[in-house]
């Protein structure tokens, strides 16, 4: 696999949301706008690649590898949660109103089986660089995957987009054209229940799609 197919392959071959069905805890509770999405992405992406990278520099030397392995999982427990309240601190620090509104779910990314998930199936194998890009090409998908729920949720729910703090965009219009009003729904739990339902249906029908048109292709 070259660097480039490493990187990507996160995106939409193996997305840890929308193909693997991870993080799922942080995609229903906080994708309630597009800041908040950023916001946790950038949390899982920084999260995500130091632990692959400390995954990897450890399970590199041999002799390392040899003691660590069999108490890798309390290891890669303490390097990940190491790495989340850095996160915590810097974002406390420097954003306190989106530190406030992701709450809980920031320490939750200890425990988040796709960082876990990527040290576990990847890093502890592969060197630094391999790692470093396997990482954040995860991240990068996880964030993509959760701006798209937000985006439907808010567009939806309050007719706008909270892209940063105040800047909003505002498309109340749209639905003032329709003569109908947001679906306050798409802002509660159950909304995120049917926006992340309705695409993985989505993405399930055109991998179905795709298997059938392959299967009669070999079969003529």
């Amino acid at each position: 696999m070259t660097a480039k197919e490493n990187f990507f392959k996160g995106f939409v071959k193996e997305n840890p949301l929308f193909i693997s069905a991870l993080g799922m805890c942080p995609a229903l509770a906080i994708t309630k706008s597009i800041e908040n999405a950023i916001g946790m992405g950038i949390a899982v992406l920084f999260v995500l690649v130091f632990s692959n990278l400390l995954v990897s520099l450890i399970t590199m030397n041999p002799k390392i590898r040899e003691k660590v392995m069999p108490v890798r999982i309390p290891v890669y427990i303490v390097l990940i949660a190491s790495l989340v309240v850095i996160v915590e601190m810097v974002m406390e620090a420097f954003l306190p109103d989106l530190f406030e509104t992701l709450g809980v779910f920031i320490p939750l990314i200890v425990v988040n089986c796709i960082i876990f998930g990527r040290a576990e199936a990847y890093a502890g194998d592969h060197k630094p660089l391999e790692s470093v890009v396997d990482g954040a090409g995860m991240a990068l998908g996880f964030t993509g995957a959760i701006m798209i729920i937000s985006l439907i949720r808010e567009v939806l729910g309050a007719g706008s987009i909270t892209i940063w703090g105040n800047i909003k965009l505002d498309l109340t219009f749209i639905f003032d054209f329709l003569g109908i009003e947001p679906i306050s729904m798409f802002l509660q739990p159950v909304g995120a229940f049917f926006t992340l339902g309705f695409i993985l249906a989505a993405i399930a029908a055109i991998q179905n799609a795709k298997k059938n048109k392959t299967s009669k292709e070999v079969s003529k």
